[in-house]
């Protein structure tokens, strides 16, 4: 628990409220130090705010007072509280992006197409589980944070579907029975993919994402691999 009693839930959502502010001066930090770490500071706080209280409901004050940095700091980096609020979750899909393409790369060169998609699901999952408040401003407050976040939530449903064509074109090396699809349906199961875990977001408990794997494994292969959708003994 931080001074002000808010749980901190994960990296991207850690805020400074209660703290000391940065040092600055001949004692402190550089001119650029002290900026990269006042955006850092904004960055983590807004994802802090808005995850807390929702986008609409946040205020610049809310903001560069879990900062710890004064409003005129706050206005040198960014327009306004949705400026900010988009640097935000970009930083945040890039990160979980990154960690996506990490696991996938970090499979054996021998592992199978199965093995290497289920490794990048559960990086995505584990990643959102990880930090159950950037999860949540992402998947439920962003949509609701105006017309520039939904274009950025659009790119963000690119950026998977052409992680998943690229997947699958490598794939089908291997298995050249597996069905062409057009981009569409990268694009669907990318769609499909956020829909869920916006579901279990709701609910607020990171078990609930992680349990998402197999369903979504299963689902990419019914559709990019044309493979019948094996139901558990006990359904």
């Amino acid at each position: 628990m931080g001074v002000s009693g808010v749980r901190q839930e994960g990296v991207l959502a850690r805020t400074h409220e209660g703290e000391p502010g940065l040092p600055r001066g001949r004692s402190g930090l550089p001119l650029n130090a002290v900026r990269g770490a006042q955006r850092e500071r904004l960055l983590r706080s807004v994802i802090a705010a808005v995850g807390r209280s929702g986008f609409r409901s946040v205020t610049v004050a809310d903001i560069v007072r879990g900062a710890r940095v004064s409003r005129a700091a706050f206005y040198a980096h960014f327009a306004d509280k949705e400026d900010c609020f988009l640097a935000a979750t970009r930083q945040g899909g890039l990160l979980m992006s990154g960690r996506v393409l990490a696991a996938a790369r970090q499979q054996p060169a021998d592992a199978s197409a199965e093995a290497t998609l289920r490794a990048g699901l559960a990086a995505f999952l584990g990643f959102l589980a990880e930090e159950p408040t950037f999860a949540r401003a992402f998947y439920i407050e962003m949509p609701a944070a105006g017309p520039r976040a939904v274009r950025q939530i659009e790119a963000g449903l690119h950026g998977f579907a052409r992680m998943n064509r690229a997947w699958h074109e490598r794939a089908r090396r291997d298995h050249p029975a597996w069905p062409v699809v057009p981009y569409q349906a990268y694009y669907a199961l990318a769609g499909a993919t956020s829909e869920l875990v916006r579901a279990e977001v709701r609910t607020g408990t990171t078990s609930a994402i992680m349990s998402l794997e197999d369903t979504l494994v299963a689902l990419h292969l019914a559709v990019l691999a044309a493979r019948p959708w094996a139901l558990p003994a006990a359904s």
